[in-house]
């Protein structure tokens, strides 16, 4: 493998060290291992749940067969000449395609990671050079694109690698262009690329690829006459085939539109404006970036323009998004990483774990790819090569470490606190994404009620044996009274996101390194929450059985039903030690109390944790135990944060970074604090 990678990029460097051998080692390890679970997942499905386009044709007797039309099924998508290419199959055994088409598909997966790794835009320093092969492969088998392919039995992934190939693997101007003109009879909206030959003055290439393109349509229409007009001329294109077209599986200008309510004529004739519009633009850009020197930028962009003028572009056509991630946007060094991170994100993850179901955004949500794809065709602003910064970026601004109180903390180098403040779309987005992992591990981390009933019974002795059960005490003292009752089920329901956003909002305007630390502190205490909701789940008082608990928020729940109701269909009721209520609010009220100018607003901030246990004490949602659990977890949290960047008071960097001391109030040094500390 060492030695294909060398054949593939010849400007590598040697080995720069000890430390890229051993990280590139282990991302070499993570592609075997993401590839053996890729085998195994297609592989486990039963027969008609996996390859299933490849499957369409499947006989009684387990072996593929064509019998009547591609699309009389109406589940395969590909063009005749894929059909044609793909007719050879038909002979295979089920079981024995299922291996070699899975097993093919990856290796295609790796050959192009390996092509892109070698196409990227020199100059590449040598520890990109010795890492890119694997990221890049990695990055391929965990995206989308290529789950859905393997899962699909698609051939989404030759046209990519095809492109690829004719770009920067071969020579001359006919070999190319025939590859060009196979990877458009495969996927009719990569002729487009015969486009940017032409633009690019290799219009020999340019001619070639597009008498390729007829001569594999023509041969298609020869051999399979009754499939190709169902395609070209019944389907228009491909059009009609697959899901319904204004499904969110066609992530193209055409599928957006109609979701969007258009229809009919008006709606054809905007989507050939657009589309045109689209086409226009994105090919002028993607013609500049080639010029520049970038033409693994210019691919991805002309791909990426296929992608929306597309009548139909379903998700395992969309891996061309991802080569955008090459393209280099901001001149900051903290702005570097946006566009990759946004561009993984997307190609990674489903829409519903980026942005939340909140109205204004469901569009964007929805149309999550096709935004990727048409920011990085239209409008994202890539850096030229001949600019300053496309090397050197403007450096970030790092604080001067202060040693640890105790000397024993062994601080670690690489966790540097920035001064200012991180790229707020991507900070967003990384909370985002975190909070929905939170919330799916949490939903997961679930157990039998047999198990969350003992554990909550041997919570509830344990408080006995120390005279803290004052649960029920205080669940019937408020029920009782109306207006308090009333009080504490709109704290427990309402604060418990608000506080903790509004602090980090604030603390990311007015103190950007300490939001840096309180993001680190809560973000630590609530993975180790994670832990304890999987380990021991427990049943809050509200769900024992004969202890009389009411649950004073969720209403009566039925005990007697396996799901408690129908709020178990959302959220983990057992997922109660620790109790994140109490540790965010415990977590606000120490910002509160460490970076808070007024006393005043002291106070406040530790009459949040107060309210707060006694809510959801007093509502049946939590033992006064689950505090304790909470408040564990957020000390870890905050001492997790004092090992990796030391304490919270920072000494001023050079240069700009003196500016932060205006950040808070200046105070004269006392006989504990170091000189250029922050007070």
């Amino acid at each position: 493998m060492t030695d294909l990678e060398r054949s593939v990029r010849g400007d590598v460097a040697a080995d720069p060290g000890a430390r890229a051998a051993a990280v590139r080692a282990v991302l070499w390890l993570l592609v075997g291992v993401l590839a053996v679970r890729q085998m195994a997942v297609v592989l486990r499905r039963p027969p008609g749940e996996r390859l299933i386009d490849l499957e369409t044709w499947t006989g009684a007797t387990g072996v593929l067969h064509i019998a009547g039309s591609l699309y009389d099924p109406g589940r395969f998508t590909g063009t005749p000449f894929a059909g044609l290419v793909l007719k050879p199959l038909t002979v295979s055994a089920q079981q024995a395609l299922g291996v070699v088409w899975t097993f093919g598909s990856l290796l295609l997966v790796v050959l192009l990671g390996f092509v892109a790794a070698r196409a990227l835009p020199a100059p590449v320093s040598r520890r990109t050079a010795f890492l890119a092969a694997p990221v890049a492969i990695t990055l391929l088998m965990v995206s989308l694109p290529v789950r859905n392919t393997l899962h699909l039995g698609q051939t989404s992934i030759l046209p990519v690698l095809l492109v690829l190939l004719a770009c920067f693997a071969v020579r001359g101007e006919r070999l190319p262009g025939v590859l060009t003109g196979v990877a458009a009879a495969l996927q009719p909206a990569v002729l487009l690329f015969a486009a940017l030959l032409w633009l690019t003055g290799r219009r020999r290439a340019a001619v070639s690829g597009g008498a390729t393109f007829v001569v594999c349509t023509a041969l298609a229409w020869a051999m399979m006459p009754r499939d190709s007009w169902a395609y070209w001329v019944h389907h228009l294109a491909g059009a009609g085939l697959g899901e319904r077209p204004d499904s969110l599986a066609n992530q193209s200008l055409h599928g957006a539109l109609l979701r969007f309510g258009l229809q009919g004529p008006f709606e054809i004739a905007l989507f050939l404006v657009l589309a045109a519009a689209v086409v226009v633009l994105g090919l002028r850009r993607a013609a500049r970036y080639a010029r520049d020197g970038q033409l693994l930028l210019a691919v991805a962009v002309t791909g990426c323009v296929a992608v929306a003028v597309s009548p139909t572009a379903w998700q395992h056509q969309l891996l061309w998004v991802l080569l955008a991630v090459v393209g280099r946007v901001g001149t900051k060094a903290s702005d570097r990483l946006v566009w990759p991170a946004v561009v993984v994100l997307v190609l990674t993850l489903p829409g519903k774990m980026l942005l939340p179901n909140v109205g204004v955004v469901l569009p964007v949500r929805d149309n999550a790819l096709l935004v990727a794809a048409l920011g990085a065709a239209c409008a994202v602003p890539f850096l030229s090569r001949t600019s300053p910064h496309w090397q050197k970026p403007i450096p970030t601004d790092y604080a001067k470490p202060v040693p640890a109180r105790f000397a024993w903390v062994p601080l670690l180098p690489f966790w540097r606190r920035a001064l200012s403040r991180p790229n707020l779309l991507l900070e967003l987005l990384l909370i985002r994404v975190v909070y929905s992992a939170y919330a799916k591990v949490r939903l997961a981390a679930t157990a039998g009620r047999s198990a969350a009933e003992e554990h909550g019974r041997q919570i509830h002795s344990a408080e006995q044996w120390l005279h803290i059960d004052i649960e029920h005490w205080a669940n019937h003292t408020v029920v009782g009274i109306p207006w308090l009752r009333d009080f504490f089920d709109y704290y427990y329901s309402t604060f418990h996101f608000i506080v903790p956003l509004a602090i980090l909002g604030v603390l990311y305007v007015r103190r950007p390194s300490d939001y840096r630390w309180a993001r680190s502190t809560i973000g630590f205490a609530t993975v180790l929450a994670l832990f304890g909701f999987w380990l021991y789940p427990l049943a809050p008082p509200r769900l024992m059985p004969g202890l009389g608990f009411i649950d004073t928020v969720h209403g009566v729940q039925d005990l007697d039903s396996p799901d408690f109701g129908a709020l178990t269909a959302v959220t983990n009721q057992y997922a109660a030690m620790p109790s994140l209520h109490f540790g965010w609010s415990l977590w606000c009220g120490l910002v509160i109390l460490l970076l808070a100018p007024r006393l005043w607003m002291k106070v406040l901030g530790l009459l949040h944790p107060l309210f707060t246990v006694s809510a959801i004490v007093a509502t049946g949602n939590h033992w006064v135990l689950d505090a304790v659990g909470g408040a564990a977890v957020v000390a870890a949290g905050f001492g997790l944060t004092y090992v990796l960047a030391g304490p919270r008071r920072l000494q001023a960097g050079t240069g700009p970074a003196r500016a932060t001391a205006a950040w808070t109030r200046p105070a004269s040094p006392g006989p504990g604090t170091r000189p250029g500390s922050r007070p």
